[in-house]
């Protein structure tokens, strides 16, 4: 696993343990309310990953692009499908998201090493 990879997913989850052990029921609902929304149902994984991904980087949160790019790693987009994402996102939200494409690039070169 590459360091930048280690790093954000340790640190993700490190905060979340935080976060959820104070017992507040919204954020606990809003937490459970994500992970559900990227299940399977009418759409795939890797389609509500793909979609995920090209919100947040329109959104331009590049924690939110780093943990998408992991996903559509893990439910098995192809490097061309992401590309095709990079492009939709651009395009939908400007020259902006330039630098974010390039560290979602080099996230997602780090992914598939």
């Amino acid at each position: 696993m590459g360091n930048q990879q280690e790093e954000f997913n340790t640190y993700r989850q490190k905060m979340n343990e935080v976060i959820l052990s104070k017992d507040n029921l919204v954020l606990k609902r809003l937490f459970n309310l994500d992970t559900n929304t990227y299940e399977a149902g009418a759409l795939t994984v890797n389609v509500k990953e793909m979609l995920g991904l090209v919100a947040s980087m329109v959104l331009r949160c590049d924690d939110c692009i780093k943990y998408h790019l992991g996903k559509c790693k893990e439910a098995g987009v192809t490097t061309a499908q992401v590309y095709e994402v990079f492009a939709i996102a651009n395009i939908v939200g400007g020259t902006i998201v330039i630098p974010h494409t390039r560290r979602a690039a080099e996230y997602w070169e780090e992914l598939i090493a």
